[in-house]
């Protein structure tokens, strides 16, 4: 049976698609699928979580011929088949304890959790080559067949993942390293806020953001924004345009004094640069919403050292590095700052930096 855990992005949000850096952690939440060979084509999809099942061939399991969540499950099958691997018919069955349009990659997790579980039908091992040949069929799944133009963040960190580290991300050159945490031995935990606001990156607004940053990609002559500075920005016309790339640019920044800030344990530091990638997501990228907005208002005058919104935006989850003496204080006081301003129960989770996909008994 193939599990993957779901993630939050510590810092570098819609940098992935920009050949930028991000730092994203794997969570304690994760997908389990249980995958069953058949002697015919059939592919059948069942979960826990969701009352209909999805059943088809294995001719019907590429672009524009599935829609909802299955889609995410049976892409993977197309895009190992894609690559060269002799998928054969399955029956998946799917149990998560991520929640699903909370931010947290319920949909990568589901991917993930198919790749392994059928890697070790075919009795591949799990090497680090193989770990990133499943990350980009899982990167394929979601955007060719799901039709989520994302850039990797969410499979990479999926498959990648180290107990107790955040996953360094170089979308550049495809580079990872750990980044231990130390955040425990100082006392401080990291919570998540699931505004139970639900996103859906194939709503549009994602690859919106997606096409002004390739748009101020191509009006500043340069391959990426990962190249470009802030000087540059100036002759990007378009103020919307200009904003996106002005996110990315400084986020980018950001993931590195991140970086520096977790090895010095300087946590302030660390919640400051949460905080300002907040503004510029809000500001910049316009991903924010109300509910987001509220939870990071709310936990920084409840005493969090940072705080921001986590994913693609639109909706979703918010993270907030605390004391762990304040962290249930400023769990209250997110839960009366929703109930003030008449909105609906948020709901609370940690964040323990955990281990990848992989196979369990």
């Amino acid at each position: 049976m193939g599990r993957a855990p779901g993630r939050v992005n510590l810092i570098g949000e819609h940098t992935d698609y920009n050949a930028g850096l991000c730092l994203p952690l794997a969570l304690s939440y994760a997908t389990t699928v249980r995958a069953t060979v058949r002697v015919d084509r059939a592919v059948s999809v069942r979960s826990a979580q969701v009352d209909e099942p999805w059943t088809g061939t294995l001719d019907d399991v590429g672009p524009g011929q599935v829609e909802g969540w299955a889609s995410y499950a049976v892409g993977v099958l197309w895009a190992l088949r894609e690559s060269g691997w002799e998928v054969p018919g399955v029956d998946l069955e799917v149990d998560s304890t991520v929640p699903m349009g909370a931010g947290l990659s319920s949909s990568a997790a589901l991917e993930c959790a198919v790749a392994v579980a059928v890697a070790d039908l075919l009795d591949h091992d799990l090497t680090p080559e193989l770990r990133r040949t499943l990350v980009e069929a899982c990167r394929r799944a979601e955007s060719e067949v799901a039709g989520a133009p994302t850039g990797g963040l969410d499979q990479t960190v999926s498959l990648l993942a180290s107990p107790g580290s955040a996953l360094l991300i170089d979308f550049r050159d495809g580079s990872t390293r750990d980044v231990p945490l130390g955040w425990d031995d100082a006392g401080l935990r990291l919570l998540v806020v699931d505004t139970r606001v639900s996103h859906a990156l194939v709503d549009g607004g994602y690859a919106a953001r997606r096409a002004d940053c390739e748009a101020a990609t191509a009006a500043l002559g340069l391959p990426s924004l990962r190249e470009a500075t802030l000087a540059d920005l100036d002759r990007v016309e378009h103020p919307r345009e200009r904003g996106r790339a002005r996110h990315v640019v400084t986020e980018n920044a950001r993931v590195e004094e991140a970086v520096v800030a977790i090895g010095e344990l300087d946590w302030t530091r660390l919640g400051t640069l949460m905080t300002a990638s907040h503004v510029s997501l809000r500001d910049d990228f316009e991903v924010s919403c109300h509910e987001l907005d509220l939870v990071v208002d709310t936990a920084l005058q409840a005493g969090a050292l940072g705080a921001r919104m986590t994913g693609g935006g639109f909706g979703g989850s918010a993270i907030a590095l605390v004391p762990a003496e304040r962290a249930d204080a400023v769990a209250r006081a997110v839960d009366l700052a929703f109930v003030a301003a008449g909105l609906g129960a948020v709901h609370h989770l940690d964040a323990v930096p955990s281990g990848p996909a992989g196979i369990v008994a």
